[in-house]
């Protein structure tokens, strides 16, 4: 439905002012550490490095089991709560080590592939089909696509959807989050649009980078994306969950972004099926500040695992 992105425009000062009204709010004590556990269960726990192993994706998938040390669970009365992180993410040659490896710790958490020709999308529709394919047929459940960034730069909003219908059809049953790579699209007016051409597609996710753009996840983009998931919900009924990714390394940040999703689309979002934080070192920051509220120390090397 083109109608709904012919004329849209986007008031930047007034996102950017938005922004930092909310990365100015904190919160204390016990609630900071029951924001910091909810941001723990929406992390997709990342590795996505050329040199990544069958044993460093392994270490990967039991911190996503045990992300939080337990005795530091004990002290918070949340040991029992079956704290997990949302998924692990890796590279499609590494999703069999991967499964194997959340099977052997006896845990269900879904393994997410990137696919599409991640980061640069600069492949062709027939092997990005292709590889979502075989994400999906060695165990993902849910597969990051990355969109051409030459047809929202180009106006082919058409051809925009058409690629992301294939991709969505190739995915089956599979979680589909479409990466946006946002800070290559030139204008928050053209993140909207390529926001809401990705939801009419099928997307079940909408993502806002790869993790290797100059510029990732900033919260100007992410309001404008709320709101075009907002305006979809209310024009359809179907909800459709939002994940900032790239940048994101602090627990500061991150309950910033707690904030943000509450605060434009509410409470019902703060789940791991409506939202995540894609990271790859965010879950050290978020471990250490809960050390530090349960001992009132910080935490030295040797005392948390290696994320």
């Amino acid at each position: 439905e083109l109608g709904w992105i012919s004329e849209v425009h986007v008031n930047r000062p007034a996102v950017v002012r938005h922004a930092e009204q909310i990365k100015r709010r904190t919160v204390k004590g016990n609630w900071q550490a029951a924001w910091l556990l909810k941001a723990v269960t929406c992390i997709d726990l990342t590795t996505l490095s050329g040199d990544d192993t069958p044993s460093n994706v392994h270490r990967l998938c039991f911190k996503a089991k045990h992300p939080i040390r337990e005795d530091l669970l004990k002290a918070l009365d949340m040991h029992d709560k079956g704290i997990t992180v949302g998924a692990v993410c890796v590279y499609p040659a590494r999703v069999i080590d991967a499964v194997n490896a959340i099977k052997a710790a006896g845990c269900n958490i879904p393994v997410a592939s990137v696919a599409a020709g991640f980061p640069s999308g600069q492949t062709p529709l027939e092997t990005k089909v292709a590889e979502i394919k075989l994400a999906v047929e060695y165990g993902a459940r849910e597969i990051d696509i990355v969109i051409s960034r030459s047809l929202v730069l180009t106006g082919q909003w058409e051809g925009l959807y058409k690629e992301i219908r294939q991709c969505r059809e190739a995915c089956g049953e599979a979680h589909m989050k479409t990466i946006l790579a946002t800070g290559e699209l030139g204008s928050l007016a053209n993140v909207y649009k390529a926001s809401m051409i990705a939801m009419m597609a099928g997307s079940d996710f909408i993502k806002t980078s790869t993790g290797k753009e100059v510029e990732n996840a900033t919260f100007p983009v992410g309001i404008v994306m709320m709101r075009a998931i907002r305006e979809f919900y209310w024009q359809t009924g179907n909800k459709v969950g939002f994940k900032p990714a790239g940048g994101i390394r602090t627990a500061k940040e991150a309950i910033t972004w707690l904030m943000l999703v509450k605060e434009e689309l509410g409470v019902e979002w703060l789940t791991p099926e409506l939202f995540r934080l894609g990271a790859s070192s965010l879950l050290e920051d978020i471990e250490k500040q809960i050390f530090y509220h349960v001992t009132g120390s910080y935490a030295l090397q040797h005392d948390l695992a290696m994320a």
